[in-house]
């Protein structure tokens, strides 16, 4: 009798035994999965990010005059030049600045900062027209690097009501909702809810 029992606590306490074990490894491989889901994820956004990137092209005639004096304002010498520019810009986001953390206990991917748009270069091409030296004003080759100066920040100065930011706004809306689907594509959310992106934007990028 006290054999039958011995065998039937032995099975009991190895049933206890291996049903910890079980247990043990199933969680640490739901926790492992979990783990490699969220840093899946995460790099994908990161590569959807860097998709973000709105070009414009820009067409500016420039008219350019430089006045010099000699002998005590007594004599004056300018130069002149009409300047085409033709300048590519490009707006884009520092994606350094996203901040993305995995919540793995809910299976979310929260999204706390989406950074603004920002000049990431302007391209200036210069083609001179009607150019006219003084008589001892002429144009010299540090001219030509000042003008291509002159001509980013004439450009630059131009992006503002161009339109471009809010083009470039609208893709970091658009990344976001394609963020938030393939989120959903496994089961996880995208939470945002700390960015102010209004219902009437969601709606029309949506419609």
């Amino acid at each position: 009798m006290e054999g039958l029992l011995e065998v039937l606590l032995g099975l009991i306490l190895g049933s206890i035994a291996m049903y910890w074990l079980f247990s043990f490894f199933r969680r640490k491989q739901n926790k492992e999965t979990t783990e490699v889901q969220s840093t899946v994820l995460l790099e994908r956004i990161k590569n959807v990010c860097k998709l973000i990137s709105v070009e414009g092209d820009f067409a500016e005639i420039y008219k350019y005059e430089n006045t010099r004096e000699r002998f005590m304002s007594l004599v004056s010498s300018k130069k002149k030049a009409l300047i085409v520019i033709n300048a590519k810009v490009h707006i884009g986001y520092d994606l350094q600045k996203i901040q993305l953390q995995a919540n793995n206990a809910r299976k979310q991917i929260v999204l706390t900062n989406f950074p603004q748009p920002q000049i990431l270069s302007i391209e200036p091409d210069l083609e001179f027209y009607d150019i006219k030296n003084g008589l001892f004003n002429a144009f010299t080759p540090n001219d030509l690097t000042a003008l291509n100066q002159e001509a980013i920040k004439h450009i630059k100065d131009k992006i503002p009501q161009s339109g471009l930011m809010e083009t470039a706004r609208r893709e970091a809306l658009e990344a976001i909702l394609l963020m938030e689907k393939l989120v959903e594509t496994i089961g996880w959310k995208l939470e945002y809810s700390a960015l102010q992106i209004s219902t009437e934007e969601k709606e029309q990028l949506n419609s």
